[in-house]
């Protein structure tokens, strides 16, 4: 627990779908600091990471299987890619190197535009992210996904399953199939697709990958359905001008009787300081919004750590009902503000399941070469204390095919 590290209550190092890439720049490390680097890095791992209860991951044999290889290490660019490969172990998308090659996979769900399944052997997209390429190219809820880059779906997949689990976790096949499907930042990605009889081959990277730079130019848009306003936040939660602009748009919205608040573009996350501004709007007096756990202290020592966040009123209240909006796309502390608004009587959510990241992350530097990384350190709780990764909104939609924005129009439904 000494080492260099920063409790961040998001997803920091996701704030960018594409992590810094690795560049020549410094000196190659000698074999020892190689080693050390990578033996400081499984350590860290064994002491703090919060989710090993959840997961198949024999973390001794990840150790007898990738320590060796760090005496092979001749450059920063084979040690980013076993970093990968090890962090991969965990199946965890919230688990993230703060730099990557370019032949890296992208991160999900910051860098992906499908969520995929498993139905039996068959890859079937549950959802879509709307305005990307997967979208674009035709891909919608229930298509099957046949072959990538050429290969039979259940083969190509084997690139990023875990090697070291203690017996097989559906968990892995899943989370190994949205990371194929996510692709990686240097390669134009390839599908062959089946919708019901017909099959069809297409290049959502074509013409450019518009997973590469998913930047929006204004960090929320606003807009009003009669007598109900409308927030949308643009995965702008990690930008602290978020609060300035979110007040603006609130201020201009306090007439009306009911506001949809749509979190479904925040895959990214952020901080509890923009999280807090936000909800401390919609709140009448100080009250618990989460729950935070911090594994490492009770696995060293036998006594658990657990305590409840406050958010306190900040400006003038929204009083009328909300409807919050979240999906697959709600990643981290978008997850977070959910639970937080959840836990308020005037709110409702609806949407689909979330992305389901775990946890807070702590952010760590390796001792020699200073590459950052990021890991689930605190499990956190919805106040009801159910596990955030578990929670699901209190009226789920199904997921449709854009353009239809079938949980908008159930919010507004609601409202009236």
């Amino acid at each position: 627990m000494n080492k260099l590290k920063h409790l961040l209550a998001a997803a920091l190092l996701l704030a960018l779908p594409r992590p810094a890439p690795a560049q020549a720049g410094p000196p190659p490390l000698a074999p020892a600091q190689y080693r050390e680097d990578v033996a400081f890095f499984w350590q860290t791992v064994h002491d703090d990471y919060a989710y090993f209860d959840r997961k198949q991951t024999d973390w001794e044999r990840v150790r007898a299987r990738y320590l060796p290889q760090a005496d092979t290490l001749r450059s920063r660019r084979a040690l980013v890619r076993l970093l990968e490969t090890m962090l991969a172990e965990l199946y965890d998308h919230h688990a993230a190197l703060g730099t990557n090659r370019p032949d890296s996979p992208r991160l999900v769900p910051s860098g992906s535009d499908v969520y995929a399944e498993w139905d039996g052997t068959r890859a079937v997209v549950r959802d879509v992210r709307p305005g990307f390429g997967a979208a674009l190219v035709g891909v919608r809820p229930g298509t099957e996904i046949v072959a990538v880059d050429g290969v039979p779906v259940a083969e190509a997949v084997a690139a990023y399953l875990p090697a070291c689990l203690k017996t097989a976790d559906p968990a892995a096949r899943t989370y190994a199939l949205n990371v194929l499907l996510a692709g990686r930042h240097d390669a134009e990605r390839r599908w062959q697709l089946r919708q019901g009889t017909s099959r069809s081959d297409v290049r959502p990277d074509h013409p450019r990958p518009l997973l590469e730079n998913s930047s929006h130019p204004r960090r929320l848009e606003s807009r009003r359905y009669g007598r109900t306003g409308y927030i949308r936040l643009h995965n702008s939660l990690g930008d602290n001008g978020l609060i300035t602009a979110f007040d603006s748009a609130l201020d201009s919205l306090l007439d009306t009787r009911a506001l949809v608040l749509d979190l479904r573009d925040t895959p990214s996350g952020g901080t509890t300081t923009v999280a807090r501004a936000i909800l401390s709007r919609f709140v009448g007096r100080e009250q618990y919004y989460q729950q935070h756990e911090l594994v490492a202290e009770e696995r060293a020592y036998g006594v658990k750590r657990k305590w409840a966040e406050l958010v306190s009123p900040r400006g003038r209240r929204y009083a009328g009902r909300v409807v919050v909006l979240a999906g697959r796309w709600t990643g981290s502390m978008g997850e977070g503000l959910a639970i937080g608004f959840d836990a308020l009587p005037q709110v409702t959510v609806v949407g689909t399941e979330l992305a389901g990241l775990n946890g807070a992350i702590y952010f760590y530097r390796l001792p020699n070469s200073g590459i950052g990384f990021s890991l689930p350190t605190e499990k956190l709780y919805h106040v009801d204390g159910t596990p955030r990764e578990d929670y699901r909104p209190k009226v789920l939609v199904p997921p449709a095919a854009p353009p239809t924005d079938a949980a908008l129009d159930k919010a507004l439904r609601l409202l009236k």
